[in-house]
């Protein structure tokens, strides 16, 4: 029955693959990551390392693995950010400058659905296992208007995550090792005037090549510590995810093509302040800065593509969540949760990120969870990113301001079944 079970759970793994690929895009809080994976972890507004409930920890805490026994979760988000820029007007002219036309233009891109499945099991009484596919996207944008010079602009990246995880449990310590596979696709269309000898390393591969995709691995740790009854204090760490590179648009991205996906480290605590109620707080560190494609000064020092080309100029994010879960009936846990992040956009790199605009610092989220049966409980959340906006000097024409301006929302359902 086990291996029934078991069998049925990577199957509908494998089955979900093809579609995370097809449909995760978007823009998310933390620069391009998720403000958390999996319904619970959404109405926690991404807090929760040191609180295992759910499969899912896989994706932030493989520690966790030994607290939430054996259990099936698939889960759907509906993702709608709102994303625009406005120019003013510059009386200078290409090729000695490059101006945006002036007036506001919005991305049309505003609908994302992103799935997410996992399943855990104990292996004995101290140990276990779980397996996690998860999605990430954050460059996507397409803009209805001539922004780059070459047509309808933006660009899209799609991200898929496939982790394994072990965790042994010791004494009132656990650990937890999860080795991360990840599948990248991306695409770039109307960057036109970036497409010639004189902005790029490699001419003809910039702009309109269609899909590519890139393939890597990484690896997470974390440790779940009981410090007291009622307290417990989660660490992971995630490593860079080293990937192959995008070869049709290495004229585009520093180091020919190179993208990798940054590592992370987070901290947090949970607390259980009262038998139905408790509390968490997490910290996370993005090390954006690790990757030249993203980190880069987007003033041109050197050609798209080589390997002190443009990037988007993006520092390291910190982020702070506190969420709580309240267990209001047997059946019924109410859950609420904030996080707030650094902008990883600095003014003077505004022009570039017309196509990733990831200057939002703020969620809301709140959500439930209701045990319908025995084993199958129903989870929603439901997400609120305040628009926030960020203006900055063209620094391809010095007379004209671009405000980038981002707005989020979100809605998660989710089914876990527990055996």
């Amino acid at each position: 029955m086990t291996s029934k079970l078991l069998r049925g759970g990577v199957s509908a793994l494998s089955a979900a693959a093809a579609l995370l690929l097809a449909t995760t895009a978007a823009s998310a809080t933390e620069g391009y990551f998720q403000t958390g994976y999996g319904t619970i972890q959404k109405a926690h507004s991404g807090a929760g390392v040191a609180n295992p409930e759910d499969a899912m920890t896989l994706s932030v805490n493989p520690a966790g693995l030994t607290s939430v026994g054996r259990q099936f979760e698939a889960a759907f988000t509906l993702f709608s950010p709102l994303r625009d820029h406005t120019a003013t007007a510059s009386a200078l002219a290409p090729p000695a400058a490059f101006p945006l036309a002036p007036g506001k233009v919005e991305s049309t891109s505003n609908l994302f659905l992103m799935p997410n499945m996992a399943y855990s099991s104990p292996i004995d009484s101290q140990s276990a296992w779980g397996v996690a596919l998860f999605g990430n996207g954050g460059m996507n944008t397409n803009y209805h208007a001539n922004v780059f010079g070459g047509g309808n602009a933006g660009v899209n990246l799609e991200q898929m995550f496939l982790t394994v995880g072990y965790a042994r449990k010791m004494g009132e310590v656990s650990v937890g090792v999860a080795p991360v596979f990840a599948i990248q696709k991306f695409r770039a269309d109307g960057l036109a005037a970036f497409d010639n000898p004189l902005f790029s390393a490699n001419p003809g591969h910039v702009t309109g090549r269609g899909d590519d995709y890139a393939v890597g691995g990484g690896l997470r740790v974390g440790v779940q510590w009981a410090l007291q009854p009622g307290l417990r204090l989660g660490l992971s760490g995630q490593t860079p995810i080293w990937s192959t590179k995008f070869n049709k648009y290495s004229g585009l991205f520093a180091g020919g093509g190179s993208f990798d996906v940054p590592g992370s480290i987070t901290a947090g605590l949970a607390w259980d302040a009262l038998p139905t109620l408790t509390l968490m707080a997490d910290w996370r560190h993005i090390f954006y800065s690790a990757v030249p494609a993203i980190a880069n000064s987007s003033v041109p020092a050197a050609p798209f593509g080589a390997s002190n080309g443009p990037g988007f100029g993006w520092r390291d994010v910190d982020a702070i969540s506190v969420a709580a879960a309240w267990k209001a009936t047997s059946d019924l846990t109410v859950r609420l949760g904030y996080s707030h992040n650094t902008n990883p956009v600095r003014a003077g790199d505004v022009l570039l990120n017309v196509l990733a605009p990831g200057v939002v610092t703020d969620h809301l989220s709140a959500g439930l969870s209701y045990a319908w049966t025995k084993n199958l409980s129903i989870d929603l959340a439901g997400g609120y990113v305040p628009r926030h906006a960020i203006t900055g000097v063209n620094n391809m024409a010095p007379d004209q301001n671009i405000r980038l301006s981002m707005e989020q929302f979100e809605g998660s359902f989710g089914l876990r079944y527990r055996y």
